[in-house]
This record gives C-alpha cells, structure tokens and sequence, in this order.
C-alpha cells in the first residue's frame, strides 16, 4: 500500500476573467503529496490559493488542469456514486462554524444528515446513538443534540462542525482556517482536539491557516504557498525554525515571540507592496516583486522546487542555485533590495 493518501500533479484552478479580462490563475500548476495519517499544514497569505487548493482536493470546484489521485485512484473526473463515495471519504471542516451550520436544525440533525445521505445507519435509533458518539468524540454532552447552533458559542460550534465532518468516518480531512474565527483560548482546545482525533482515527489531514505559529504546533510537515504555488515544502520542524525560502523567512519573522525581552530585540522582515493579482501573475520568479533579493535569473526563470536545508525539505528560490547552499546571495552577486 502506497504511503501516499492524496495527490495532485501540474494542479490548476483557473477562473475567467470578468468581461474578457486576464484568466485568474488561482492555483498554477500545484504537485502536492499527502501522506496516510499524516498533517500537512497549508501557509500562506490571503488571496494565495490556499482555500481553493483544499476544495479542488476535495471536487467541490472543478480543476482546470493537471490531476488529483485519492487512494492511488484517479479522482479528477469522478462522476456518480464514485463522487459520492469519495465525498464520505474526504470531509471539510469550515472557517465559520456559524455561517456552515443550518440555524434551522438541531445538532442531531446536522450531525445526523451524512449518516442518512450515505447508509451508514439503517434506523432511526441507530443514527441516534451514532450522534451521541460523535459528540462524546469531540468532547460535547450528548444531551445538547436537540439544541440548535444559535445556543452554542464559537467553539462548540466548531466541535459540531467537526462532528458532522466525521459522520462518515472519513480518512481525509481538510481544516480550511479551522480556528480562525475563534477566540485565542480556544484555538489551542480546537487543535488539540483536532490532533487528538488524528492520532485516534489514524485520520490524514489538510490544516489550511494563515497562521504559521498555529501550523507549527498541529503539522508534521508545512507546504507554503504563494501565488498558487507551493513555495517551499517540508518538516515542520525545520520549515518552522530553519526556512529556505524568503518568503517563509518573512512569515516566521511575523510571529510573535513568548517573551518580551526577546520580542523587543529580534528583527522583523516587512515585505514591501503587496500580493500581485492572480491575473497577473509576475514573469520568472513570482516572489520577486517583493523579495529582499533580487538577481538575474528571477526576472525570466521561474524556480523550481529542490532538494535544500533538511532531509525532505524543498524550496523554489534561485538562491539554492546549488543543491543544500543556504537562503543567501551566491558567491559575487549582490543581493538587491526592491525599492
């Protein structure tokens, strides 16, 4: 049995352009691995692709290019009962856990609901006792199943989305900015459940944030993604404490450090301007409107992904001109700073 659960090679979301405009390219030729009970946390800013990536995983929009492998099967045009089966296989736990939860029904009902749609429970009583399970699961009193979402605050709300996620006892999961709607004291209860849950299930999980402390602390690998692309790749302990790309070098810089002598000290990397459109996305390298370095390939040649830093980590950055060299200017080239 492969190692690898989902994966995607020369992935494309591309969207038209409004009135005839320039095609926006989403997500530009992604190759992705996930592997079996494995957590890849997803990084990047707004507006870099990394919600529309997750749903294309997923089919829930169409891809325009490439291919997206689930279980060693080629799911890219599924149709039919073969959907279906790969939608019970494959759940999505939302952003707002207000906004993806009907007001108009109880917990039980909305938990409930992938049990009926995929047989997973004949009886009534059945589907009954499955929702008590999956709410002692992730950590709710099975007497709330006939309340409705209004009487439920922010985290618990989530719980019963992530709940309803597991009702058809899936393999895959992808947490699209899962906590990102919730107050900081309960971020750290949503992810703990949520790594507790994977460890239990053997679950395999997509965790999708803008927030690279958080990606840290529930990944074993990070992929950063920028301008639909993935940007650099690998461990999360050495992409979170020994990045190879500039890019992810300015993430990290931007997270908070737990102590305040140390906070005041270190030194932050401010990226100049902002994200370019994906309609318009820049020629060579697509960082290089806003990267600290600037040298003659950037302009023209689009980097690839290689081998740099630790076992298993990539990064596409002309930096890594040679194989394992630090995220530094090569011997006789000036870096250039933009601006």
């Amino acid at each position: 049995m492969s190692d690898v659960l989902v994966s995607a090679r020369g992935l494309e979301v591309h969207f038209p352009g409004r009135r005839g405009g320039p095609v926006l390219r989403a997500v530009d030729g992604v190759d992705l691995d996930i592997l079996r009970g494995e957590t890849l946390g997803l990084v990047g800013e707004s507006g870099c692709g990394k919600s529309t990536l997750g749903n294309a995983l997923l089919r829930l929009i169409p891809s325009t290019g490439g291919s997206i492998s689930f279980a060693g099967t080629d799911v890219t045009s599924l149709r039919g009962r073969g959907l279906r089966e790969l939608r019970r296989r494959a759940g999505m736990v939302f952003q707002d856990p207000f906004a993806s939860l009907d007001p108009r029904r109880t917990v039980a009902q909305t938990v409930s609901e992938p049990l009926e749609v995929h047989g997973l429970r004949s009886g009534r009583r059945e589907r009954a006792d499955r929702v008590a399970e999956l709410l002692e699961l992730v950590g709710l009193d099975p007497a709330v199943a006939g309340r409705y979402p209004h009487e439920f605050s922010g985290g618990q709300r989530q719980r019963v989305g992530i709940a309803r996620a597991l009702a058809g006892e899936p393999d895959f999961l992808v947490c699209d900015e899962a906590i990102a709607s919730l107050d900081v004291s309960v971020q750290a209860q949503v992810l703990n459940l949520l790594r507790r849950l994977q460890r239990q299930l053997g679950l395999t999980l997509l965790f999708i944030s803008h927030d690279l402390s958080a990606v840290r602390h529930i990944s074993d690998r990070i992929a950063v993604m920028y301008l639909g692309r993935v940007v650099e790749i690998g461990p999360a302990a050495a992409v979170g404490t020994d990045p190879q790309m500039p890019y992810t070098q300015a993430l990290l810089s931007a997270v908070p450090v737990p102590h305040p002598a140390l906070e005041r000290q270190r030194k932050r990397i401010v990226l100049r301007g902002d994200v370019p459109s994906p309609s318009a996305v820049p020629s060579g390298c697509r960082f290089r409107t806003r990267c600290p370095y600037v040298f003659e390939p950037c302009d023209d040649v689009d980097p690839a992904l290689q081998p740099v830093g630790a076992p298993g980590q990539l990064a596409a950055c002309h930096l890594h001109g040679v194989v394992g060299t630090p995220a530094t200017a090569p011997e006789g080239v000036t870096p250039v700073r933009n601006g």
